[in-house]
């Protein structure tokens, strides 16, 4: 009996766990607003290409803006 439960639980867990994935994923009418130049991760190129000077610059590096840290030791 109580392994019955203890089956039948499980069952419903994996069924609930395999079954929450399913709608993952862009559909082809969401595609156009992820497009848009505005969804990008750097929006604004001049801008990032700015920023990349400053951050080289400052630290006497290249790339990695997004991690702590740098040439200076600073952090």
């Amino acid at each position: 009996m109580k392994i019955d439960r203890l089956i039948f639980l499980c069952l419903g867990v994996g069924a609930a766990l395999v079954s929450g994935c399913s709608s993952l994923g862009v559909k082809p009418w969401q595609r156009d607003v992820l497009a848009r130049e505005e969804m990008r991760l750097d929006a604004n190129p001049l801008d990032a290409a700015i920023d990349d000077h400053m951050y080289f610059s400052k630290e006497a590096s290249s790339g990695g803006r997004s991690f702590a840290g740098g040439g200076c030791g600073c952090n």
